[in-house]
């Protein structure tokens, strides 16, 4: 099991291609001819944004981008700054620290007064999108976020930076310690984090879950549910893994003494049987609860696959087994729960157990067991992960945790793939298939754009190779 988040998945190539034969010298040109074209052509105010058009006069985040904006959350500007690093790491080239650190500065000109992030950053200070920043250069919402990995991205990419800079760089470490003094103040005495916040939150009792004792299909709606205990979207897994980061970086017991609070919450949030799995959303009384307005209360099986990898990642860096113990109860429920087709639902009825869905019709949502017309915006469904997560907790239990390390024969062929993928101009061309992508870029089907994401993985990989390789 890895200990710290990556931001990096598996390579995307866009086409198969066979493999040939590689060496040092060869993936060291790839590395750099790709990280010219991505940092000098690519690259707007040293930030980044999930995709681009080929001429690179169209840009897409959560939407259409401007010229004015970057982007933080996943794979935006930390994933194509941690890319960099891993690269720099490999080949000692300071070409490579220097692109991260423009990244790393442009997250800093966007770290809210609150001290997170939103999703993206706007250099425009007419810019209606524009946050209020710390800098003083903007406006508006002051809302930290850690949904999707917001605000934790950037934190873990703005520690390595910190410390690749050897912590003299003094406009980031102040950033990252703004940051992490910040979100320790989000943390309630429960151990949980809110979705959003804009300063330290109040204190509410500590209790365990349990179930509503009301009507909640028609009761018990919080308009301001980002403000209550979340896990949507795998909130405590990034939270985790920025504390992990933090604490090996700065070797501050405050990060640790969070992390173990993060755990004491997880346990006190598991559901009771029969459903000892973990909602999405609690209230403040520790019961499940509505957000939008297509996420109802429910056991959410996604979300129990996600913490279930958060407890063993705490069990691990804490060297406490009591942060396994929810796991067997939870991964029996998740066996009973699988869907005829293997897959796990996104919502399981309070009680009832059974896999509960929306229905749309106009602006409206109608719950539904019916799960033969679900719109296509959501992820309804979900692989089950009971194979990988059963192996991973049988190495836990055992005191071994899992690793994921490609031998030097998988990294050749996954590096020779890369290098014959990339054209003259030092780009990775995505084509695009009609799939759904992250964000919501609107092309056509066959279109070609350029990825943040295949950027990134392929340089990581091609820096793992490096490495890998005697000199």
């Amino acid at each position: 099991m890895r200990l710290l988040f990556v931001f990096l998945f598996a390579v995307s190539f866009t086409a198969p291609l066979a493999a040939q034969s590689v060496n040092r010298e060869a993936a060291l040109s790839a590395m750099r001819n790709a990280a010219d074209f991505y940092h000098g052509e690519v690259s707007l105010h040293g930030g980044y944004v999930y995709h681009y058009s080929l001429d690179l006069n169209q840009r897409w985040g959560e939407g259409v981008a401007t010229k004015d904006q970057i982007w933080v959350q996943p794979p935006g500007t930390p994933t194509v700054g941690m890319a960099y690093l891993r690269a720099y790491e490999a080949t000692g080239d300071h070409f490579y620290l220097d692109a991260a650190t423009d990244a790393a500065r442009a997250l800093v000109y966007g770290q809210l007064r609150s001290g997170g992030w939103t999703n993206s950053i706007d250099f425009d200070p007419k810019s209606p999108h524009v946050a209020d920043y710390r800098n003083g250069k903007g406006r508006g919402k002051n809302n930290s976020s850690l949904d999707d990995g917001q605000t934790e991205s950037a934190i873990q990419f703005l520690v390595q930076a910190d410390k690749a800079l050897g912590f003299r760089d003094i406009p980031i470490h102040e950033s990252v310690m703004f940051a992490l003094d910040a979100l320790l103040a989000a943390q309630y005495p429960n151990g949980g984090f809110p979705q959003v916040w804009t300063g330290p939150v109040p204190a509410q009792p500590v209790i365990p879950a349990t179930y509503p004792d009301y009507d909640w299909r028609s009761e018990g709606r919080i308009k301001n549910y980002w403000d209550m205990y979340t896990l949507n979207d795998n909130v405590t897994g990034y939270v985790a893994a920025t504390l992990v980061e933090a604490h090996r970086t700065y070797d501050d017991a405050r990060y640790l003494g969070a992390l173990k609070q993060l755990g004491n919450f997880l346990i006190l949030s598991q559901m009771p049987q029969p459903q000892p799995g973990w909602a999405q959303q609690y209230s403040y009384e520790m019961k499940p609860i509505w957000a939008r307005k297509f996420e109802p209360p429910g056991v959410s099986g996604d979300e129990t696959q996600e913490v279930i990898s958060t407890l063993m990642l705490i069990a691990e860096v804490t060297g406490d087994r009591k942060y396994l113990e929810p796991i067997a109860s939870a991964a029996a429920w998740l066996k009973r729960s699988l869907l005829a087709d293997g897959q796990v639902a996104r919502y399981y009825e309070l009680k009832t157990n059974r896999p509960l869905y929306m229905q749309r019709r106009g602006d409206t949502y109608e719950l539904t067991y019916d799960d033969s017309n679900l719109p296509d915006h959501y992820g309804w469904k979900t692989p089950s992960k009971l194979s990988e997560l059963g192996l991973q907790f049988s190495l836990a239990r055992a005191g071994n945790p899992a690793t994921d390390i490609k031998t030097k024969q998988e990294l050749a062929e996954s590096a020779s793939k890369i290098i014959a993928a990339i054209d003259s101009r030092g780009r990775w061309v995505d084509e695009y298939d009609g799939q759904q992508i992250v964000g919501q870029a609107k092309l056509a089907p066959g279109q070609q754009y350029l990825s943040s994401q295949t950027f990134s993985d392929n340089l990581a990989t091609l820096s793992q190779y490096v490495r890998s390789v005697v000199q």
